[in-house]
């Protein structure tokens, strides 16, 4: 493992909190490069369950070093209280670096991310979104627009206090004049972050001087993706049904300082079924009973909002264009047992479009409320694949149904994902 990316190949939720903590062991930097808390990983280790918003998963691994990118946004208070939570439960947080370049979420993000999709909801024209109002969206917006505030700015107590003024001009005026709300107090906001600033900032470094250090050095560094491939801001199916990040594998790179041709190994994290949170299209969602069961058994609520995931069958027109995008070397089927006790499984292996056979993802928006998926039925392996381990014999059923994905994708499957605990997972030859 020189240098190993993990990418969500879907709508994220795949199970990449999991993976990334497993393949962590021989790994000696783990790095997020993308998001925000608007993204959970849980992680069970043993009978502990962890939830992770900002920190990579590699925190859970005392003596790796963890890296937090520049292409994150942070929510400060809420980064601390994930610091203070694993402290308090005995895993230290001492080897973590905080890149000085990564942007904060300022209160007025979290407003306005709320406000404004209240406002879409009453839209005939527009619609929500699904946004976690995680502030995640105005926060990216902000970046771009080059007002944005970044960690190293809290170094600069009297420099960021007068561009908080100096924000909030402008924030309230949209505040009390759009959304009628009341205004935002500049001076709250200085000190509150300043204060938190001031706990922070022992975290913050040169998180490209040490990737590349820990590069040069031959050390192995283990990037983790958050959300999913579907959900790019450029590449993600359906705009504007998207994150604001990206997060594909070339997101990593552009999150991290690390040029695209030090990736080694890229690692695609796939559902056994699928699963989205919020609006847009779903083309094999499930609208029956089997969807509810699904949902329940696979414990589908958003780690981050506690929402119900939609949930449906897995699509391999949707795999095929992951795959693509991201330039995956390898799969890790994840949620496996969730489909133990299903006598028949379905997969995705064609789409009709207008009375027509096709095999590929519309990318014209417009045509995809208008596909059908076309299935293929495969005999469920009803065996309790929670207990299986590496070197085990798999069941018949299993072994085509996985050789069956492999060949329509190209890609190997190297993990199983059998279960919710770290050791829960299986080596394929």
């Amino acid at each position: 493992m020189p240098t190993t990316a993990v990418v969500g190949t879907q709508w994220g939720d795949e199970g990449k909190g999991k993976v990334v903590d497993f393949l962590a062991r021989d790994a000696d930097i783990v790095v997020r490069s993308q998001g925000g808390n608007n993204a959970g990983h849980t992680v069970t280790v043993e009978e502990e369950v962890f939830r992770l918003y900002h920190l990579p998963c590699g925190v859970l691994h005392p003596e790796k070093k963890s890296i937090i990118g520049s292409g994150m946004v942070l929510e400060p208070f809420k980064l601390l209280e994930e610091i203070e939570g694993l402290t308090a439960r005995g895993i230290p947080v001492n080897n973590l670096i905080i890149s000085h370049h990564a942007h904060l979420i300022m209160p007025y993000h979290l407003l306005i991310d709320g406000l404004e999709e209240e406002r879409r909801t009453k839209s005939d024209s527009r619609g929500k979104i699904g946004t976690t109002k995680r502030g995640i969206g105005p926060a990216f917006s902000d970046k771009m627009a080059r007002s944005g505030f970044r960690v190293c700015d809290l170094a600069s107590p009297e420099q960021f206090r007068d561009r908080v003024r100096y924000a909030c001009d402008e924030k309230n005026a949209l505040l009390t004049g759009l959304y009628k709300v009341d205004p935002l107090d500049p001076e709250k906001i200085a000190d509150d972050y300043l204060e938190a600033g001031s706990r922070l900032l022992n975290y913050t470094g040169d998180a490209v001087a040490t990737l590349h250090q820990g590069i040069d050095e031959g050390k192995r560094i283990l990037f983790e993706g958050a959300q999913g491939t579907l959900l790019d801001i450029d590449y993600g199916i359906a705009y504007p049904f998207l994150t604001s990040s990206h997060p594909v594998s070339g997101g990593m790179t552009l999150g991290t300082g690390l040029a695209p041709n030090r990736l080694d190994r890229i690692f695609g994290v796939v559902k056994a079924y699928i699963s989205r949170v919020g609006e847009g299209p779903f083309p094999t969602e499930i609208h029956d009973e089997i969807g509810t069961v699904i949902r329940d058994h696979g414990q589908e609520y958003g780690t981050a909002t506690g929402r119900p995931r939609r949930v449906g069958w897995l699509d391999l027109m949707l795999l095929r264009y992951s795959a693509m995008i991201n330039g995956l070397t390898d799969i890790v089927l994840t949620k496996v047992d969730i489909l133990d006790e299903f006598a028949e499984i379905k997969i995705a292996v064609g789409y009709e479009l207008n009375g027509e056979r096709v095999d590929y993802v519309p990318r014209d928006p417009s045509l995809l409320p208008l596909i059908k998926p076309v299935y293929e039925t495969f005999p469920g392996w009803l065996t309790d694949t929670t207990k299986l381990s590496t070197g085990d014999v798999l069941p018949e059923p299993l072994m085509k149904f996985l050789n069956f994905i492999s060949r329509s994708v190209g890609v190997p499957i190297s993990l199983l994902g059998v279960g919710t605990r770290r050791k829960q997972m299986v080596e394929l030859g």
